[in-house]
């Protein structure tokens, strides 16, 4: 099912969405070389907690992970791409970090990822990450009341494929609102006019992710966190949006300075 939302609660998808954007820019700064994973998820829990909010993740169990997930937000480093599970690791200078969270505040839910580097960057990871922010961009700029979900989708693709990249099509963005994944699926290819007409109060989680040289997932023993199967480096970058009467609003931003 495709949840529309009404203005109270996009109102307070709003609000989800800051909380959101406030503790991933929160954990971005505590990131540093030294920093074990497992004080990450510590962080975010006392963020989430402290807001009032529930967290999307800890109880969270699809068919694709051995659940449940059991932690408060997924820490992906290097070849790790999606739901890289928290344990005890500690960050080196150079290691390439994402961090996905999903929060509900108020009965709604807000999603988001940033791709990073900790410590010094290497060239070649900052045009990873570059790329992902780039079609998460292009994604966004046209999706927009009336437009096609394959819009949003050729958009990302478009990106991601121009630049050399091969997209893996197993996961991508979703349909979010009063539970973080709903339909409509939003893949990171796709053909433009074609598909579902985005409408107002339509929330979307909109996540371009690549693999520096494959589009092939491997699982870890764990059972949830996915890497590339080549070991290449991986980046992932994505905002939760809802479509108004004049555009689409991004809820997920960082605070600004």
């Amino acid at each position: 099912m495709i949840e529309i939302l009404d203005d109270r609660q996009v109102e307070r998808a709003r609000a989800t969405g800051a909380l959101v954007g406030a503790i991933l820019a929160t954990m971005r700064e505590r990131a540093t070389v030294g920093t074990n994973l497992l004080e990450i998820d510590a962080w975010t829990k006392a963020m989430i907690e402290d807001a009032g909010a529930t967290s999307c993740y800890v109880d969270y169990e699809p068919s694709f992970g051995r659940g449940p997930f059991g932690h408060y937000i997924c820490t992906s480093v290097n070849d790790a791409v999606l739901h890289g599970l928290p344990h005890d690791r500690a960050l080196a200078d150079g290691d390439l970090l994402t961090l996905d969270l999903a929060v509900v505040l108020g009965g709604v839910a807000a999603d988001s990822a940033v791709s990073f580097v900790v410590g010094t960057p290497a060239p070649e990871d900052e045009a990873l990450i570059a790329v992902t922010e780039r079609a998460l961009a292009s994604a966004i700029s046209v999706a927009g009341p009336g437009a096609k979900l394959g819009d949003v989708s050729h958009a990302i693709g478009a990106v991601l494929e121009g630049a050399g990249y091969s997209v893996n099509t197993q996961f991508g963005g979703h349909g979010i609102g009063s539970t973080m994944h709903q339909d409509p699926h939003v893949a990171n290819t796709g053909r433009p006019g074609r598909g579902y007409t985005l409408r107002p109060g339509l929330m979307l989680a909109i996540e371009p992710w690549v693999m520096a040289d494959t589009h092939r997932l491997v699982t870890d023993p764990d059972g949830w966190t996915l890497r590339s199967e080549t070991g290449c480096r991986t980046a992932h970058s994505e905002h939760t949006v809802v479509v108004t009467e004049d555009g689409v609003d991004v809820l997920t931003l960082p605070p600004a300075a």
